[in-house]
C-alpha cells in the first residue's frame, strides 16, 4: 500500500488432505471344535500421511485381533488421524461360521445328553435309556465336520433279566447304573406285613417304573422257599447269597432299598406305603438328569 505495508495478514499453507489408510481383507474362519467362537487374528492397517507423513492416532472399533469372535458377521474399523486433525476410515468383516449337524432325536424310552450346544461340529451327544430299558447299539455319536453325526443311533429295548447266572453278584451286576432295587422279604406267603406291602406296591406300578426300581420277592423257608423278580424264578443258592449279601433275615418281614450303584440306602420292618418310598427317592437318590425327567412326569401316574 501506499503507506509501504502490506494489505491482510500472511497466509499459511494448511493440510487438508486425510490420510490415507488400508485395511486387511476381510475374512472367514470356521469356530474351533466344541465351541461356538473362533479366534481371528490379522495385521494392523496400513496407514500413511499425505501432508508432512505424521500420523498422530489411529482407534480400532471391534475386537482386539486375537480375539474370540461368536457366531455371525463382525464389522471391524480402523480410523487414523494426523497432525492437522483430518481423518481417514476403513473397514472389514470378520464372519464366523458354526458347522452344525442335523438337531437329533432322543431315543423311544430314553433321552439324550450333549456337550456344547448339542448340534455343533464337536459335539457328543451320549444316549440314555429309562428304567426298565437298555441301550443297544452305539452309546454316543459326535458331530463331525462334515456336518453329519458319527455312527448311527441305538435304540431302547425292555431291560432282559438273565435270572440264569451263577451268583447273586451276577444277577445285581444286571441292575448296575439303570435299576434300583427293593428286595422284600418274608418268612411265608401269608405273613400279613407281606401280603399289606404287596397289596400297596401293586397300586403303586407307575410311580414304581417312573423311579426306576425292580421289586425282588424272597417268600417262604427252604426247601419251599420262593425267589422271584416280575414272572422269573430264582435259583435256591442265588436266594441264600441274595439273603446273606444284604443280611435279610427269613424269620420276619424285612425289606432293603438298594440304588443304583448296588449300595444299601434304607431298610424297612414293617410296611411302608409307596408315597413314603418314592419321597425317600426323590429327595436323596435321584440324578440331575431324573430330576427334569421328574419335573417333566409329575402327573403322568395320576
Amino acid at each position: 500500500m501506499e503507506d509501504g505495508r502490506w494489505s491482510g495478514g500472511e497466509p499459511v499453507c494448511v493440510d487438508i488432505d486425510p490420510p490415507k489408510i488400508r485395511c486387511p481383507h476381510s475374512r472367514e474362519k470356521m469356530a474351533e471344535p466344541e465351541k461356538l467362537t473362533a479366534r481371528v487374528y490379522w495385521d494392523p492397517p496400513l496407514v500413511k500421511d499425505s501432508a508432512d507423513g505424521t500420523i498422530t492416532r489411529v482407534t480400532l472399533r471391534g475386537p482386539e485381533p486375537g480375539s474370540h469372535f461368536p457366531e455371525g458377521e463382525h464389522v471391524i474399523r480402523y480410523t487414523a488421524y494426523d497432525r492437522a486433525y483430518n481423518r481417514a476410515s476403513c473397514k472389514f468383516i470378520v464372519k464366523v461360521q458354526v458347522r452344525r449337524c442335523p438337531i437329533l432325536k432322543p431315543p423311544q424310552h430314553g433321552y439324550l445328553t450333549c456337550t456344547s450346544e448339542g448340534n455343533n461340529y464337536g459335539a457328543t451327544c451320549e444316549y440314555h435309556c429309562d428304567g426298565g430299558y437298555e441301550r443297544q447299539g452305539t452309546p454316543s455319536r459326535v458331530c463331525q465336520s462334515s456336518r453329519q453325526w458319527s455312527g448311527s443311533p441305538p435304540i431302547c429295548a425292555p431291560m432282559k433279566i438273565n435270572v440264569n447266572v451263577n451268583s447273586a453278584a451276577g444277577l445285581l451286576d444286571q441292575f448296575y447304573e439303570k435299576q434300583r432295587l427293593l428286595i422284600i422279604s418274608s418268612p411265608d406267603p401269608s405273613n400279613r406285613y407281606y401280603k399289606m406291602q404287596l397289596s400297596m406296591l401293586q397300586q403303586s406300578t407307575c410311580g414304581l417304573v417312573l423311579r426306576h426300581v425292580t421289586i425282588i420277592e424272597l417268600v417262604g423257608q427252604p426247601p419251599q422257599e420262593v425267589g422271584r423278580i416280575r414272572e422269573q424264578q430264582l435259583s435256591a443258592n442265588i436266594i441264600e447269597e441274595l439273603r446273606q449279601f444284604q443280611r435279610l433275615t427269613r424269620s420276619y418281614f424285612n425289606m432293603v432299598l438298594i440304588d443304583k450303584q448296588g449300595i444299601d440306602r434304607e431298610r424297612y420292618m414293617e410296611p411302608v406305603t409307596p408315597e413314603e418310598i418314592f419321597t425317600f427317592i426323590d429327595d436323596y437318590l435321584l440324578s440331575n438328569q431324573e430330576l427334569t425327567q421328574r419335573r417333566e412326569q409329575r402327573d403322568i401316574c395320576d
